[in-house]
């Protein structure tokens, strides 16, 4: 029988699964903790109860970043295989079929922003902090953060925080597009559950493949992601919230359906 996770944990409950990191002090990020965000992600993707995700550090901090002290012993080769199975696992959470909500409390950084790079959105409280500061270490980010930081907010915007390491408060990551909303420290959470309560009540079979055309789409052409667009919208029309959603409108009207995911 496979260990209980120690640090990660998934909760559930209408219809929003909480990924919760709770390693003390600061969620460092070292091998067991991102293996167990991954099977947290691989439980989510599964259950059909879990239709929109939240992911959360607790109160006091979101993940600080990795563990420095586990990584310094590493070498180049040996970093090949630990790199590689981090970003597994933070590839394992974007792939999520499912709205995605990172609910950033404290700081948000090096690897832990990387994560939170991982979710459709993010939102912050009025006194965290997020960026990408292995710069100052003598390293790059390695999980992500050159790369989704430069698609969500843009090569010159990337190449700042990447650049100089520096820390971003909330409301220059509001302005940035580092996060997608404000709120005080305490109503993050909450505030998190309810946008991905609303996520939760939708069809989730378009809102998967919504997510799908949208990030695949990203990597390809136009015409390739107008392809894609083509054949998920035309796959949906056998499916029963397609038929649900229409019957629904011409009923009563925009916004009254109840969807099953078949």
């Amino acid at each position: 029988m496979p260990a209980a996770p120690e640090f990660v944990t998934l909760s559930v409950a209408g219809g929003v699964g909480t990924i919760r990191l709770d390693r003390p002090k600061m969620n460092a990020i070292d091998e067991q903790l991102h293996t167990e965000v991954r099977a947290a992600a691989l439980e989510a993707t599964r259950r059909e109860d879990v239709r929109a995700v939240v992911i959360y550090g607790g109160e006091r901090v979101f993940a600080a970043g990795a563990d420095i002290k586990a990584m310094s012993r590493l070498t180049g080769s040996s970093m090949v295989a630990w790199g590689r199975e981090l970003t597994n696992s933070f590839t394992t959470v974007a792939r999520i079929p499912k709205p995605v909500i990172a609910a950033i409390t404290g700081y948000a950084l090096g690897g832990g922003y990387e994560l939170a790079l991982c979710a459709d959105f993010r939102i912050m409280g009025a006194g965290a902090k997020v960026g990408q500061p292995e710069i100052l270490l003598g390293v790059i980010p390695g999980a992500g953060g050159t790369q989704r930081l430069a698609r969500l907010v843009g090569p010159a915007k990337a190449k700042d925080l990447v650049f100089t390491g520096r820390h971003v408060g909330a409301e220059e990551a509001l302005e940035m597009g580092l996060a997608d909303a404000v709120v005080p420290d305490a109503e993050v959470y909450d505030t998190a559950v309810a946008m991905a309560g609303k996520f939760a009540a939708g069809p989730p079979l378009a809102l998967a493949a919504a997510k799908q055309a949208i990030d695949e789409g990203l990597d390809g052409s136009m015409e390739q992601g107008l392809a894609l667009e083509s054949r998920l919208f035309a796959g949906l029309f056998d499916t029963e919230d397609q038929a649900t959603g229409m019957r629904s409108f011409l009923e009563s009207g925009p916004g009254k359906a109840t969807f099953t995911g078949r």
